[in-house]
């Protein structure tokens, strides 16, 4: 058994991304030591604090990994489970610095974990462990706008977030970028439009990208476009939901869903927000109407479609299953859904893996977006809103003269209108993922590297050897 993996022989996602880095590393030129020193983390906060839960008291386990400080502030979520420990969110966190440097995002790698079940506790006692995690932060120096700026994750959202923002400005009153401390905040409180969809939203931007190169396509036996390509998604939370969403509107055609308690399959297609409907009303997609229930939800995951994107758990394509999985293209929506030893049968069948490296990084570069917004005190779109759209009442009042002709009012609408916060937001977040998707590809085909995720790595490890000898750190 490979030290890689446990006792059930299931490959760890956490050791993963260690080998994918060494992967990496054999087309970088740089001295190993400095290579140890990248994949190191910088600083691993444990803490145990106790709080008051109805009538006792309880000790609370939770961590603050910083990864990397080749940027700062650093940056990562905060998870709360039960099944949180040091090494998991140690992994997360070397997940972020890689995801980070990708995108172009400015920041160090960090990730938090508070070991609670969220389920099991109500929203007052999650609030008193939130807030004194939050000052335990303080205490240490491990949150501000410059210095470390946490974000939701598994367990955790805009209610969490708000609840540190709040401690935080109670402890450091008078700190004028207070609002950057953490993002994910609701709207309201600073927070950004356009980031609940953000990560199912950079899949979708990712994944058409890959379909509008010819080369790429044609070396699956795939025309070019997304329109009428069948596609099955894993797990249906708020990424998985989203890109769905996303892909549908764009003219795919989705064939499956997945879920815990199985899976439901039409080849003709399937409507995601009726599907979500279903699900809201009945507590499960099973039984929708017009639609084939699959009991083994991991038999969902082997249909025939053009598009895979397991998008819940960790591991669920593995040596067992890899060989049966028949799409042509797999995009990695969820952290680490391929183990090594499928990623390599997945490999030798010629399937394309756009790895969650890079895919699954538009959370990341929204949340990058609400940080600059909150410490520029100006909402997007405030400034230049309404000078674009008097310039385009100028242009069309230009062009109807010209013309002699009238233009219609719904037409009109449409080209006056100035642009939203929402609308730069989702500007922003297709034009990072194009960019990130090329210079994957460049390396790709430039170092002759076979696989996508490879080249994920090598990109993001030559930008962070750059940042460290911008600072003069490495001889």
């Amino acid at each position: 058994m490979s030290k890689n993996q446990n006792q059930t022989g299931v490959y760890s996602f956490f050791n993963c991304i260690e080998k994918n880095f060494d992967k990496a590393a054999r087309f970088i030129s740089i001295e190993k030591g400095l290579l140890e020193q990248i994949k190191a983390c910088n600083a691993v906060y444990r803490m145990h604090f106790p709080v008051k839960i109805g009538k006792e008291i309880k000790v609370i386990e939770a961590y603050r990994v910083q990864h990397s400080h080749h940027k700062l502030p650093c940056k990562g979520g905060i998870r709360y489970s039960i099944k949180v420990n040091q090494d998991e969110v140690m992994t997360l966190a070397a997940l972020m610095t890689y995801k980070c440097a990708i995108v172009d995002v400015p920041f160090g790698g960090a990730k938090g974990g508070i070991k609670v079940d969220p389920q099991t506790i109500s929203a007052e006692n999650i609030e008193k462990i939130t807030r004194r995690y939050t000052s335990e932060l303080i205490n240490k120096n491990f949150i501000g706008p410059g210095i470390d700026v946490p974000a939701p994750d598994y367990g955790s959202g805009e209610r969490e977030m708000s609840w540190i923002f709040d401690t935080f400005l109670s402890l450091r009153s008078g700190d004028v970028d207070a609002l950057a401390c953490v993002t994910g905040k609701p709207v309201s409180q600073g927070g950004v439009r356009g980031r609940k969809e953000a990560t199912g939203l950079g899949v979708f931007y990712g994944i058409r990208e890959l379909c509008h190169v010819k080369e790429d396509m044609y070396s699956v036996g795939l025309d070019v476009g997304l329109v009428g390509k069948k596609i099955i998604i894993q797990g249906l939370g708020n990424v998985g939901y989203h890109a769905a969403t996303f892909f549908h509107e764009a003219g795919a055609i989705i064939i499956a869903l997945a879920e815990r308690e199985g899976a439901i399959y039409n080849e003709k297609g399937l409507n995601v927000s009726q599907v979500f409907l279903h699900l809201k009303n009945t507590g499960s997609i099973l039984n929708f109407p017009e639609a084939k229930n699959i009991e083994n939800t991991e038999k969902a995951l082997e249909l025939e479609c053009d598009i895979l994107i397991p998008a819940a758990l960790e591991n669920v394509i593995h040596k067992n299953n890899a060989s049966r999985i028949k799409a042509k293209i797999v995009g990695e929506a969820a952290n680490g859904p391929i183990t090594p030893e499928a990623d390599e049968i997945l490999e030798k069948k010629g399937v394309i893996i756009v790895p969650d490296i890079y895919l699954n990084a538009g959370g990341v570069t929204v949340s990058y977006f609400e940080w600059l917004k909150n410490l520029s005190h100006v909402r997007y779109g405030r400034m230049e809103k309404k000078f674009s759209e008097n310039m385009n009442a100028e242009l069309l009042q230009v062009i109807e003269t010209v013309c002699k002709k009238r233009i219609s009012t719904e037409e009109k609408k449409i080209i006056l209108r100035g642009a939203r916060e929402i609308d730069l937001v989702r500007s922003g977040l297709e034009d990072t993922m194009i960019n990130g998707f090329h210079k994957i590809r460049d390396i790709k085909k430039s170092s002759k590297i076979e696989n996508m995720r490879t080249a994920a790595f090598v990109l993001a490890i030559n930008k962070i050897i750059d940042s460290y000898e911008k600072l003069g750190i490495f001889p």
